[in-house]
């Protein structure tokens, strides 16, 4: 380090052994007052990632706390349908406006941007994780207590440029009880850590059936092994929800809101009594 160093890396050009790294963060738009940005990841596809992101924005909001949702998954959004909003998103001269749900989440996503919610978005991935990063900057969002963050699956450029460019505080992973899923999800645990985010834990959708006509519970998916691997890494297992056609319905209906969310009011408690 020279003995003139100001301590600021950014108007430097030496290459000296202390130098810090330069900070990757996007600004968010002057608009927006996020306090805690929480990401909702899965190694794979198919395991109800937004069903439980959906969830855990109504859990937070039953606890008073004023929420939003970013979708980030451009190619496949789906958080607008589980909340009913057809609508297009509006704009003033600070930005896009996200949209509102009945119950005050806030919602951006690809979808209330789009001509037709069906049309397709045929994009490469640094145009997409492009769109994902002016979600956080062009978007007025305004007073935010907990935004959560619906990846898309895998580990590729959209994840990579959120856990970059956005202030993560914490990182749920959501998975399913299927052997295959205990790689997979050590994938999604792995690349967190490699980012330095914390991990709040897991949450395990799908974990059983309740008989509607005798009450046996019914592991459809076999013995879930996630015991094990939340030992293994030292996180908790924040919920277990059962396989429930109530809130497939609530989700496919744009109902969201009205879902019974009590197995995750546990979890949306201990996020919020995180520092």
């Amino acid at each position: 380090m020279s003995e003139n160093c100001s301590g600021n890396c950014e108007s430097c050009q030496e290459s000296c052994a202390d130098r810090k790294p330069e900070s990757l963060l996007a600004e968010a738009n002057p608009q927006s007052h996020v306090k805690k940005v929480i990401a909702v990841v899965s190694g794979k596809g198919g395991v109800g990632k937004s069903t439980v992101t959906s969830m855990l924005a109504v859990a937070m909001t039953k606890l008073g706390y004023r929420t939003a949702v970013l979708d980030a998954d451009i190619t496949g959004p789906s958080i607008p349908k589980a909340f009913g909003l057809r609508t297009q998103a509006s704009a003033t001269d600070d930005g896009i406006l996200p949209a509102q749900t009945e119950g005050g989440i806030k919602v951006m996503s690809i979808n209330l941007l789009l001509e037709n919610e069906s049309d397709p978005v045929v994009w490469r991935g640094p145009v997409l994780a492009g769109a994902v990063k002016q979600f956080w900057t062009d978007v007025c969002w305004g007073d935010v207590d907990y935004m959560f963050v619906d990846l898309p699956p895998g580990t590729g450029d959209v994840p990579l440029t959120v856990f970059q460019s956005l202030p993560i505080d914490g990182v749920i992973v959501v998975t399913s009880p299927q052997a295959l899923v205990a790689m997979i999800v050590s994938k999604a645990v792995n690349m967190a850590r490699m980012m330095n985010v914390p991990l709040y834990g897991f949450v395990e959708n799908y974990s059983y059936l309740d008989c509607p006509d005798c009450g046996r519970r019914i592991e459809v998916f076999g013995k879930s092994g996630l015991d094990e691997i939340a030992l293994s890494y030292s996180l908790p297992v924040l919920a277990r929800l059962p396989i429930d056609p109530a809130v497939a319905a609530r989700f496919d209906a744009g109902e969201m809101e009205k879902a019974d969310v009590s197995a995750l009011l546990p979890a949306a408690e201990l996020i919020a009594k995180a520092e």
